[in-house]
């Protein structure tokens, strides 16, 4: 498993963050551009009917185990697979666990 790259470390609420590169200058235009990020639970596939039937508390099974890792998209490509946390307030989030490297063809 690879380390994790500091940009991609969370920031946790009183943990004493370490110190970042300073960022490159040709890149720092496209440091406000928004993205999406997903972190994907697992995937289902069922026919309309079936989809059409479901109601409050039914539950649909995923391709994945319980403590799988979770596929981590930004702009509807992989780029990283994390474990989901809980964090304040009761929210859910995602610590990545392993970076996803691009193949360039």
């Amino acid at each position: 498993m690879e380390e994790t790259p500091p940009e991609f470390q969370p920031s946790t609420p009183g943990a004493a963050e370490a110190p970042r590169a300073a960022p490159p200058r040709d890149l720092e235009a496209v440091y406000d551009i928004p993205v999406q990020v997903s972190a994907v639970l697992g995937r289902a596939t069922m026919q309309v009917s079936q989809l059409l039937k479901l109601g409050r508390g039914a539950v649909v099974e995923l391709d994945r185990k319980l403590g799988e890792a979770v596929d981590i998209y930004v702009n509807n490509r992989l780029v990283a697979r994390g474990e989901v946390v809980m964090v304040e307030d009761n929210r859910l989030g995602v610590t990545m666990t392993e970076i996803v490297k691009a193949d360039r063809a």
